[in-house]
């Protein structure tokens, strides 16, 4: 599981690096570099870690580069082809990585919080990974999500990446921090709690679904979207943020 864990904490940190200073190139190239010094200094210095190491860094560069075309003039559907690729590559071939240890075996080891002393350090550096994936790439994958099933509002010459309803802006900060609670509670074992999370977030929104309603119908909003884009919008956009909490529990699980 080290090169599947080593994959995703490039991606989270090429995104998380993006979300802070938009930058081209910089955020997968010191993600990429990041990525190869860790996996070296836990010990993954075997010829086929190496190997393994340098193509990591090389699908981080790449998703870096999908991701800038699919929020530019190119295709949404790419960068997800390129994630769901790399992604599936590496869990296919996690059964030949080499185990980590080093430094992070014995932090581990002498951690005084029980649910870090319990973990290797494969599935801690796993838990990282998936971690920073909640964070800006699960924003990332979300908003790419909704602009190639084009739930994404186009109007007036606008880019196929316009939110529709320029009051819906707290999602960027609400995705990670659902899918944050989502997981967190997951791996507590309170998955009832998990749901009454997302039962929250659909009160939360449910005044805004309703104000774009009553404005639709009081003729407020004519060239904006209806109740029924809206609603569209912000369920595509929640079930997609709530399976890769889930998908990252189920990751966890094996």
């Amino acid at each position: 599981m080290s090169w599947l864990a080593l994959l995703l904490v490039g991606l989270g940190l090429t995104d998380l690096i993006f979300s802070v200073r938009p930058q081209k190139f910089a955020p997968e190239g010191v993600a990429a570099i990041v990525v190869v010094l860790l996996g070296l200094s836990v010990g993954l210095t075997d010829v086929a870690d190496v190997v393994a190491l340098i193509l990591i860094a090389a699908a981080v560069v790449l998703w870096g580069w999908a991701v800038t075309r699919g929020f530019g003039r190119g295709p949404s559907w790419w960068p997800l082809a390129v994630f769901a690729g790399e992604v599936t590559v590496a869990v296919a071939a996690s059964g030949e990585a080499g185990a980590s240890s080093g430094w992070l075996e014995t932090w581990l080891a002498d951690s005084p919080i029980p649910l870090l002393g319990d973990l290797t350090p494969d599935r801690a550096l796993l838990l990282l990974g998936l971690t920073l994936l909640q964070l800006s790439t699960g924003n990332v994958i979300v908003r790419l999500v909704l602009a190639a099933t084009h739930t994404l509002n186009s109007r007036k010459g606008g880019t196929s990446h316009d939110l529709p309803v320029p009051q819906l802006k707290g999602g960027r900060l609400l995705g990670p921090l659902e899918r944050l609670f989502i997981l967190g509670l997951g791996l507590a074992g309170q998955v009832t709690a998990a749901g009454i999370v997302v039962a929250a977030k659909g009160l939360i929104r449910f005044p805004e679904l309703q104000a774009a309603r009553d404005a639709a119908r009081e003729g407020k909003a004519p060239h904006g979207p209806g109740i029924h884009e809206v609603t569209e919008y912000f369920l595509v956009g929640s079930f997609v943020s709530w399976t890769i909490a889930l998908a990252s529990l189920a990751l966890l699980a094996t």
